[in-house]
C-alpha cells in the first residue's frame, strides 16, 4: 500500500502570548500543497522484527525510532495486535523547512495502518492519536484549511480555496531553530484576527497578513529576506515563509517561466495551488 504525504504552509502566522509551561499560543491558518513525499508500507511474514525502515530521497538524521512514521506504528500496535511491516519513505518535503513534511509522514502513516489493517478507526480516534505525535499533526487527518489555535493543535475549519494560484516554493540551505525564532519575540494579541483577514481578497494580504517570525529570522539570515523579496519582485501576490523557516512560498497568478533559473542554488519548486 502506497500514499503520498503532503506538505503545507502558514498563511500567516501571530505570537499571541506566552503559556505558563513556557510554550506560546498562537495563531496561524494551515493550508495542504501539492508537495509530497511518499510512504509504503508492506506485511512481512515470518518476520522477528515488528517493522524495517528504509528511507531513499533526502536523508535524515536519527535513528528509526525518532521518525514519526515508526512512532506512529509504535503508537498504534501498544493497542492493535499490527503485523510486522515493512516501510520505504521517501523524503522530498524539505525539512527543517516549516512545510510539516515529518508531521505529514506519521499522520498518512496513521492512516494507511488504519485502512490496511481495517482497524476501523474514526476521524476523531485518528486524530487523538496524530495528537500524541506532535501539535500540529492533527491537521493531516483531514487535510483541509483550518484557522490553528493554542499551540497549533486546535483547528477550526474554514472556507478558503486558492486553486485559481499557483505556488512557488524555494528553501535555501539554511535551517532556522526554534530557539533562534523566538528569540526577542514580544506576544501581541493582533488587533484583525487572521480568521477574518484570510477571507479578505488575496490581493490584500501582503499589507495586513504577518508571519511573526520574519523579524527575526530575516535579520538572522538575510538571504531569505532576499528570497521574500524576489518572490515580489517576480509578481506574487503575496509571499512569505512557512512556520518559522526557512522555506519562503510565494502566490502567483500565472505560472512563472524558468523559476528554477531564477532561484538556482536552491530547492525550488512550482506547483498549481489544491
Amino acid at each position: 500500500m502506497i500514499t503520498f504525504p503532503n506538505a503545507k504552509i502558514n498563511l500567516g502566522l501571530n505570537i499571541v502570548e506566552k503559556r505558563p509551561d513556557g510554550y506560546h499560543n498562537l495563531e496561524t491558518i494551515f493550508y495542504p500543497i501539492n508537495l509530497q513525499d511518499a510512504l509504503e508500507v508492506n506485511r512481512m511474514e515470518n518476520s522477528q522484527v515488528p517493522y524495517k525502515l528504509r528511507v531513499s530521497g533526502t536523508a535524515i538524521e536519527g535513528s528509526p525510532e525518532e521518525n514519526l512514521v515508526v512512532k506512529a506504528y509504535n503508537l498504534l500496535r501498544e493497542k492493535y495486535e499490527l503485523a510486522p511491516v515493512d516501510i520505504h519513505l521517501y523524503k522530498h518535503i524539505p525539512m527543517g523547512a516549516g512545510l510539516g513534511g515529518g508531521s505529514a509522514d506519521g499522520v498518512f502513516m496513521i492512516k494507511v495502518l488504519n485502512e490496511k489493517f481495517r482497524l476501523g478507526l474514526s476521524i476523531e480516534e485518528m486524530e487523538s492519536y496524530a495528537a500524541q505525535l506532535g501539535a500540529d499533526c492533527a491537521f493531516f487527518i483531514q487535510n483541509q484549511p483550518v484557522f490553528a489555535t493554542g499551540i497549533g493543535n486546535v483547528f477550526e475549519r474554514i472556507r478558503l480555496s486558492l486553486a485559481s494560484y499557483r505556488l512557488v516554493l524555494v528553501k535555501p540551505n539554511i535551517s532556522v531553530s526554534t530557539k533562534e525564532a523566538y528569540a526577542n519575540i514580544q506576544p501581541k494579541r493582533p488587533e484583525v484576527s487572521l480568521k477574518e483577514i484570510v477571507q479578505q481578497p488575496v490581493e490584500t494580504w501582503a499589507t495586513c497578513m504577518k508571519n511573526d517570525f520574519e523579524d527575526n529570522v530575516f535579520k538572522l539570515y538575510p538571504e531569505i529576506a532576499a528570497i521574500k523579496d524576489k518572490m515580489y519582485d517576480l509578481g506574487a501576490v503575496y509571499a512569505s515563509i512557512s512556520g518559522s523557516g526557512s522555506a519562503v512560498f510565494g502566490l502567483f497568478k500565472e505560472k512563472i517561466e524558468n523559476v528554477d533559473e531564477k532561484f538556482a542554488g536552491y530547492f525550488c519548486r512550482q506547483r498549481e495551488m489544491i
